[in-house]
C-alpha cells in the first residue's frame, strides 16, 4: 500500500466521521421538539414519498425550474455512483476497478459524461437566473447575506465537480490512447473525447500528474461537498425522504386541536362527569399553549425547518406577502432552523443542558406580525416540493400570543367574544340568528 492509498484511506475516514458528527447533532436538535405520533397509514406514507421525494411530482408544477431541477438530482446522484468505485481504486491503488464489466461499464462511463455536461448546463442556467435574470423569489429580504451567497457557492461548485470528473476522463482517454502503464482500455467517453484534443500536447508525466490531480479534486470535492450539506439548505437533500414520509396526511385546512382544551371540552360535554369533582394534580410543569421558543413545537416541524430548500415557492404564492404584509413562509422555516441551530449551540457549549439565553423564536426570530399576517391558506404547504407545513409553525404561535398572552387584533377579540357569548361571530344573541330571512 502506496503513501498514496494511506492519505486517501485518512482523508475519507475524517470525512465520514465528521458528516456523523454533523449529522447527530442535527439529529439531537430536531429530537428536541416535542414527540408526535406520524406512525400511521405507512403505506400511504410510502407511496408519498416516492412520488413526491423520489419522483420529484411537486416540482415539475413549475416546468422549467422543476426539468431542470431534475436534471440535476438524477445527474449528481447517478454520476456519484462512480464514487464507490473511486473509493476501492483510492483505497487499493487500482484503476478503473469495474472495467471487467465490459460493454456494460463502457455505457455506464458514458451516460454518467452525458449526465455531468447536463448537471453542468442545468447549475448555469440556474446561476442565471439567480443573478442576471433575478427572478424575485430569490431576492426576498430573507435572501440576503448568506443564504444568496450559499445557493451560489453550491451551483458554482457543482459545475467545477462535473468539469473535474470530465477532464479526469479526457486525460485519462489519451492516457489509454497511448497504452500507458496502469490505465487500461475502458469506458466510453462521448463527452470527454472532445476535450482530449486540448491535452494531447501534454507529456505522459505530465498528463499522468494532471488526471490524478482531477481525481482528487473530484473525489475530495465530493467529500467536502457531504460536508457542507449540513451548513448548508442542501441538506434537503438527505431530510426530503423523511419529512415527505412524515408528513401531514389530513385535510390542510384541519387543525391540530391542544389536547388539554380538548379534554376539558370533552369534560364538559360528558353528561355523566361531576362539574363538582376536583381536577387532577398536574404531573411537572403545566403545559403551555402553543410555542413560543424551538421546545414548545414537535419534531416533525423541526424536522421540516431542517428539510427546507430554501426555492421560496412558498412565499411566492403566499397572498399575505404577495399583498406587501411581512410574512413570508420561507422565512419562517429559516427562522426556526436558526434558532434551532443556536440552541443546540448553546446546549453543547453547557455540558449538554440547555441555559435560558433570554431569547426566543417568537419576537427574537418571528414578529408578532408576521405571525398574525397569515391567512391559512395552505397556499404554502400545497406549493412546498419536500411537504413542508410553515402553517402548523405559524398556529402554533399565534395560540401562544392569543391563548398565553391575550394579545390579539381588537377585531379578533370581537370576533371571539361573540363566539363565546351568542355562539356566532356576529353581535347580536342567539335567539335573533335567523332574523335575516324575514327581511326577504
Amino acid at each position: 500500500m502506496g503513501i498514496s492509498n494511506i492519505i486517501f484511506i485518512l482523508i475519507f475516514a475524517a470525512a465520514v466521521l465528521l458528516f456523523a458528527k454533523h449529522v447527530k447533532f442535527i439529529v439531537r436538535n430536531i429530537k428536541l421538539g416535542k414527540d408526535i405520533d406520524r406512525s400511521d397509514r405507512k403505506d400511504e406514507r410510502l407511496k408519498l414519498m416516492i412520488k413526491v421525494a423520489l419522483g420529484q411530482s411537486k416540482m415539475v408544477k413549475r416546468p422549467i425550474a422543476g426539468i431542470l431541477h431534475i436534471i440535476v438530482y438524477v445527474g449528481f446522484v447517478i454520476i456519484n455512483l462512480e464514487v464507490l468505485e473511486i473509493i476501492i481504486d483510492g483505497i487499493f491503488g487500482t484503476h478503473r476497478v469495474f472495467s471487467f464489466l465490459g460493454p456494460v461499464y463502457n455505457g455506464l462511463i458514458g451516460s454518467f459524461e452525458v449526465l455531468a455536461i447536463l448537471v453542468a448546463l442545468a447549475c448555469l442556467i440556474f446561476l442565471i437566473r439567480r443573478n442576471i435574470l433575478k427572478i424575485p423569489r430569490f431576492h426576498k429580504p430573507e435572501m440576503k447575506g448568506w443564504p444568496y451567497t450559499d445557493a451560489n457557492l453550491i451551483l458554482i461548485f457543482e459545475i467545477l465537480l462535473m468539469s473535474a470528473f470530465l477532464l479526469m476522463d479526457a486525460a485519462d482517454y489519451n492516457l489509454q490512447q497511448r497504452g500507458v502503464d496502469h490505465y487500461v482500455k475502458a469506458g466510453a467517453y462521448p463527452v470527454s473525447v472532445f476535450l482530449a484534443p486540448l491535452l494531447s500536447g501534454m507529456s505522459d508525466s505530465a498528463l499522468i500528474m494532471f488526471e490524478r490531480g482531477m481525481w482528487w479534486f473530484h473525489i475530495v470535492g465530493i467529500l467536502g461537498f457531504l460536508n457542507y450539506l449540513p451548513y448548508s439548505k442542501h441538506f434537503h437533500i438527505i431530510l426530503a425522504f423523511p419529512n415527505v414520509y412524515y408528513s401531514k396526511l389530513d385535510p390542510k385546512g384541519k387543525l391540530d386541536n391542544l389536547e388539554s382544551v380538548k379534554k376539558e371540552v370533552e369534560l364538559m360535554m360528558d353528561p355523566n362527569a361531576d362539574p363538582f369533582a376536583a381536577p387532577a394534580e398536574p404531573q411537572g410543569e403545566p403545559e403551555r399553549f402553543g410555542a413560543k421558543d424551538v421546545f414548545d413545537l414537535n419534531w416533525v416541524q423541526l424536522m421540516n425547518a431542517y428539510s427546507c430548500t430554501e426555492c421560496g415557492r412558498c412565499t411566492s404564492a403566499c397572498p399575505a406577502n404577495i399583498t406587501g404584509k411581512k410574512l413570508s413562509p420561507r422565512k419562517i422555516m429559516m427562522d426556526t432552523r436558526d434558532r434551532l441551530e443556536e440552541v443546540g449551540k448553546n446546549i453543547d457549549s453547557n455540558g449538554g443542558e440547555f441555559k435560558d439565553d433570554g431569547k426566543s423564536l417568537l419576537r427574537d426570530y418571528i414578529s408578532e406580525e408576521e405571525v398574525l399576517a397569515c391567512t391559512t391558506c395552505n397556499a404554502c404547504t400545497e406549493e412546498c416540493p419536500v411537504n413542508i407545513d410553515p402553517v402548523s409553525i405559524i398556529i402554533d404561535l399565534r395560540r401562544y400570543l392569543i391563548m398565553e398572552e391575550s394579545k390579539a387584533p381588537q377585531e379578533w377579540t370581537m370576533m371571539l367574544t361573540n363566539i363565546e357569548n351568542n355562539g356566532a361571530p356576529w353581535q347580536f344573541s342567539q335567539a335573533d340568528r335567523l332574523n335575516w330571512k324575514n327581511e326577504a
